[in-house]
């Protein structure tokens, strides 16, 4: 299952429901794809970033790039599988479901 350029570009109860229900449809080893920006250390990844958070909270202010390990932690059940590196500093965020169990 894949999502992308969504976590940023809506409310924080949004990104959660997602989590939940990727955690009711996954199978156990399944992953959950998640691209786009994110604070990492509670840092913008760049410049870019910075600005485009800034952009984005003036159209909505719960809107905004979300701290990467925040949205690991919200996602119970799953491990961070692994990090991809992608261009304009917008990673793929892998995250593997580990049971059935929420």
């Amino acid at each position: 299952m894949s999502c992308i350029n969504m976590v940023y570009i809506s409310l924080w109860s949004t990104t959660l429901g997602l989590l939940a229900g990727a955690a009711r449809l996954l199978r156990a080893g399944d992953p959950l794809f998640l691209h786009g920006p994110f604070y990492r250390a509670g840092q913008p990844t760049g410049p870019s970033n910075e600005t485009f958070d800034a952009s984005l909270k003036t159209r909505n202010p719960l809107w905004g790039l979300r701290n990467g390990v925040t949205v690991i932690v919200a996602a119970d059940g799953s491990t961070l599988a692994r990090v991809v590196q992608m261009p304009a500093n917008n990673p793929w965020v892998v995250l593997q479901r580990n049971s059935l169990q929420t």
